[in-house]
């Protein structure tokens, strides 16, 4: 199956998305995200760690470092309350988009 890219504006929802169950750290959340989306959604690490970067600094998200499953040392992600916040808004936004672009499609 080839690769799909994730639609341009929807990787900050969808790490936030993930890490709403608990911390992970990048590669984990890159995983997840293919592995809820059955395999179509691949992310890159030139997008997802720039992406992770924004999100720590806007406080939707703080990091610390941790050890991974495979005994490496990486930056283990979570969720803040504002990043909970925002989820919400991205979802909710995402939603209205994607209804109008629906829309157009079933009309024109």
């Amino acid at each position: 199956m080839p690769k799909t890219e994730i639609p341009p504006g929807t990787l900050v929802m969808l790490a936030l998305r993930v890490l709403q169950h608990g911390p992970l750290h990048g590669y984990a959340i890159a995983q997840r995200i293919h592995q809820l989306s059955s395999e179509v959604l691949q992310v890159e690490e030139g997008s997802l760690y720039p992406a992770l970067q924004r999100i720590l600094m806007k406080g939707w998200a703080t990091a610390e470092w941790g050890i991974s499953e495979t005994n490496r040392k990486v930056r283990f992600y979570r969720l803040t309350p504002l990043g909970r916040k925002q989820l919400g808004s991205e979802v909710s936004d995402y939603g209205r988009v994607t209804e109008a672009i629906q829309a157009v499609l079933r009309t024109a």
